[in-house]
C-alpha cells in the first residue's frame, strides 16, 4: 500500500489584504476548510509563508507574499464494510442520519472490533475519512444502551462544519428519559461540571474542580405515580459523556435500566434513554435540517399517558432554538 503525499496549495497574497489575518484570509480561500481546521494546521507547521513556516494563526499578511498549504492526506479507512439492517432518518449526499438501536456501538474500539455501526454504514456509502481509521464520519456519540438520532458525515467538507456546530452549542438535540421518582417541578435544570471517577474508570462524577462544564435541562412529560417513575424530555445543553445520566443521577432521579449509575439491579431490560430529536444546519446549504427518530416499542406506553404539557422551558441561546434562531456555521 503506497504512502500518500501531502497535497500543497499556493496563494498569492493580493494588494487588498495587506495587514489580514492568516487564519481569516486562508478561511476565505478555502471555505471547504474550518477556521478551527485551518488554525490547527498552521500550528502543526503545516503553512509557509515567502518559504518561512509561520506557527501563528494571527500573523499579519503582506501584499505580495506567497502562502504554502500542505495538505496532510486523510488517515486511510480500512474498516471492512459489515452488512446489517439500519434506519436511516434522513440522507443526501453530505449527510446521513441513522436510528442507532439500543446495544449497537457508534465505532470500533477497545473490545469492539466488529459489528459497529460504522461498519454498517460503510456498507454502501462513503464515510468522511477525516473522523479518523476508526471513526470516518463520527462527528458525535451516543452511549451504546441509548438508542436514538445520530449524524454522520460522508464528505469532510462536512465533517468540519458538522464538528463546529456541535463544538458551537447550534445543534438541537431533545431526549426522553424515564427515570426513577416522581419529578416534582415540573421543569428545571442541572448544572454540575463532568469528569472521569478517579475510583472507577468506567464512570464519570460530577467533579467541581477538574471536570468540564455541563448543563442539562428537563421538562416533566408525565408522571407515574403507580410505578414511581417519571418520563423526561431532557434538553442537554452540553454534550460531556454520560452527561444525562450522570446529572440526572445527581439529583436522585437515576434514568431507569443504567447498571451504572442507577439502582442495582436494573428494572428494565434496556437503558430508558432514547435521542429523539436531532436538528442541525446543513453543512452545505446553511438549511435547517430536524430530524425525529420513533420512540423504541419500550417507550411507547408511557407516551400514551402524557400529562398536560407543562411551561415550555426558556430555550438555550445557540440549542433549543430552531431554524429561524440558528446561526450558519463556517464550513
Amino acid at each position: 500500500m503506497g504512502s500518500e503525499r501531502a497535497e500543497t496549495k499556493t496563494f498569492h497574497v493580493p494588494r487588498e489584504a495587506e495587514g489580514a489575518r492568516l487564519d481569516r484570509w486562508l478561511s476565505a480561500q478555502l471555505p471547504e476548510l474550518s477556521r478551527r481546521r485551518l488554525q490547527g494546521l498552521i500550528r502543526e507547521g503545516h503553512v509557509r509563508v515567502d518559504g518561512k513556516t509561520v506557527r501563528k494563526p494571527g500573523a499579519s499578511l503582506r501584499a505580495g507574499s506567497v502562502v504554502e498549504l500542505a495538505l496532510p492526506p486523510p488517515e486511510r479507512v480500512e474498516l471492512e464494510p459489515e452488512p446489517m439492517s439500519l434506519e436511516i432518518l434522513y440522507e443526501d449526499d453530505d449527510v446521513v442520519v441513522v436510528h442507532k438501536p439500543a446495544g449497537l456501538v457508534v465505532h470500533p474500539a477497545a473490545g469492539h472490533e466488529h459489528g459497529t455501526l460504522v461498519q454498517g454504514l460503510l456498507a454502501g456509502r462513503r464515510l468522511a475519512p477525516a473522523g479518523g481509521a476508526k471513526r470516518p464520519g463520527v462527528v458525535h456519540r451516543l452511549d451504546k444502551a441509548t438508542s436514538g438520532a445520530l449524524v454522520l458525515a460522508k464528505t469532510d467538507r462536512a465533517y468540519y462544519a458538522l464538528v463546529e456546530q456541535f463544538k458551537a452549542r447550534r445543534v438541537k438535540k431533545i431526549y426522553l428519559a424515564l427515570v426513577h421518582g416522581l419529578v416534582p417541578e415540573p421543569q428545571g435544570e442541572v448544572e454540575g461540571a463532568i469528569g472521569r471517577d478517579p475510583r472507577h474508570r468506567e464512570r464519570m462524577a460530577i467533579k467541581p474542580r477538574s471536570g468540564k462544564p455541563a448543563l442539562t435541562r428537563f421538562r416533566v412529560r408525565a408522571r407515574l405515580p403507580e410505578e414511581g417513575t417519571t418520563l423526561l424530555e431532557i434538553y442537554p445543553h452540553t454534550g460531556r459523556t454520560h452527561q444525562i445520566r450522570v446529572h440526572l443521577s445527581a439529583i436522585g432521579h437515576p434514568v431507569v435500566g443504567d447498571p451504572v449509575y442507577g439502582p442495582r439491579p436494573p428494572r428494565a431490560k434496556r437503558l430508558m434513554l432514547h435521542a429523539w430529536v436531532l436538528g442541525f444546519l446543513h453543512p452545505r446549504t446553511g438549511e435547517w435540517v430536524e430530524v425525529t427518530a420513533p420512540p423504541p416499542p419500550e417507550f411507547r406506553p408511557y407516551l400514551e399517558r402524557v400529562e398536560p404539557a407543562p411551561l415550555e422551558p426558556e430555550p438555550v441561546r445557540g440549542h433549543e432554538g430552531g431554524p429561524e434562531r440558528a446561526t450558519p456555521a463556517r464550513s
